[in-house]
């Protein structure tokens, strides 16, 4: 059988596949939070290849302290290898290089070299990978933005693909970044927009990528039940993840508090997730704040709201987004995001702005108009349901791993 690694460090995970299932299930749900690439992996290794998954001892993405025990644990099903994170990091160093890069400042090659050092990084991960890396056909790891991939893609970049999550931003056109694509056999993208742009800035040629997603299972939820539990009267916009400026939630928050004032209308914001919120006093009482919850009760937040607000500029995908259309609730997303206009045109279920006029606009024609609401949530769900079913989707993986 087939064996496949997969690291992903957007989150404390990076995932390695092979191995007989040894191990008792030993892992907290939360040590696993649903990934692109972890999905696959389940996916996978529940189709019968023989599939093990990589991944640090950290639970958070702002901090990359190890709090999950090292080891293997076998969990849904899935061989999981957790590994610490490399406690050497000089974080005032590399947040020091990251802000110059932000601001989109030249490094010399040492000094990129000096911010990947200084990532998050796992020795042992790498050094488990060129002990075990002979066993396996593929290795699949991403994204693109961490030491630790920079790292590992070194070890067997002839067997190596990355699934990138590439966004248009400084680190895309790092010196690193570059030699990183070019060494690696192929790429695997999360949707066209994206190997559009790996092919435009010369990252990866189209022959070396194709585009997979991530299969999402259909559900159904009571668009009744989050506000009847929360004693929520009013209408809401729903937003679900990280919430930080790269996600564009200051963004999101300051224009609805001005959306409030200005129009007079008492619209709440649901928020889902992790991370500190940025908003206006004024808009303080007038959000609700969830924090992380179930699976059915983001399901059901989402099924209740006016719109789901996407406010981010950098998305591969946009998951929330589709789990959004999955619950017939129509978008509200950034112009500036590609991948995330594409979808709503594609789609049809969902508007795009550009600026706060167009969000004020858009947003008092979806409270006031219930049959374009239904109209765009209807055509959300049918897209997604044709378009990332987990059968067309394992189908695009297979495929890729064939081919490249």
């Amino acid at each position: 059988m087939a064996h496949l690694v997969n690291y992903n460090c957007q989150v404390p995970l990076q995932g390695k596949f092979a191995g007989k299932g040894k191990y008792e299930t030993g892992a907290k749900p939360e040590e696993l939070a649903p990934r692109p690439l972890h999905n696959l992996a389940l996916r996978l290794a529940r189709a019968g290849l023989d599939i093990a998954f990589l991944t640090t001892c950290a639970r958070s993405h702002f901090t990359w302290k190890n709090e999950i025990p090292p080891g293997v644990r076998r969990i849904e099903g899935l061989e999981v290898h957790f590994f610490p994170v490399d406690e050497t990091r000089d974080e005032a160093r590399f947040l020091n290089l990251q802000h110059r890069i932000s601001r989109g400042e030249a490094l010399s090659r040492d000094e990129e070299e000096t911010w990947a050092a200084h990532s998050v990084n796992s020795a042992a991960l790498c050094a488990h990978l060129r002990a075990e890396a002979p066993r396996f056909d593929r290795i699949v790891m991403g994204p693109y933005l961490f030491g630790l991939v920079y790292r590992a893609a070194r070890v067997a970049p002839e067997r190596t693909l990355l699934a990138p999550c590439l966004h248009d931003e400084p680190f895309a056109y790092l010196a690193l970044t570059r030699e990183l694509f070019a060494a690696v056999r192929g790429c695997l993208f999360n949707s066209e927009p994206e190997q559009e742009l790996a092919e435009r800035i010369g990252a990866c040629a189209r022959a070396r990528g194709r585009v997979v997603g991530m299969g999402l299972e259909p559900f159904e939820a009571d668009p009744r039940a989050f506000a009847a539990r929360r004693g929520l009267a009013q209408p809401y916009v729903m937003y679900a993840g990280r919430r930080e400026a790269g996600k564009g939630t200051p963004l999101l928050t300051a224009y609805l508090d001005a959306f409030r004032l200005r129009t007079g209308r008492d619209v709440k914001l649901v928020l889902t997730g992790s991370g500190p919120i940025e908003a206006p006093p004024s808009l303080g009482p007038h959000l609700i704040d969830c924090g992380f919850v179930s699976e059915e009760e983001k399901r059901a937040a989402l099924a209740g709201a006016v719109a789901f607000v996407h406010p981010s500029t950098l998305e591969s995908l946009g998951i929330v987004l589709l789990e959004a259309f999955l619950a017939r609730t129509p978008a509200l997303v950034h112009a500036g995001s590609a991948v995330l206009r594409w979808q709503c045109r594609r789609s049809g279920g969902g508007l795009w702005f550009r600026n706060y006029a167009e969000f004020e606009e858009e947003l008092l024609r979806l409270l006031d108009d219930p049959p374009l609401r239904q109209a765009l949530g209807a055509a959300g769900r049918s897209y997604v349901l044709r378009e990332y079913d987990w059968t067309v989707v394992l189908g695009r993986l297979k495929a890729a791993l064939a081919e490249l």
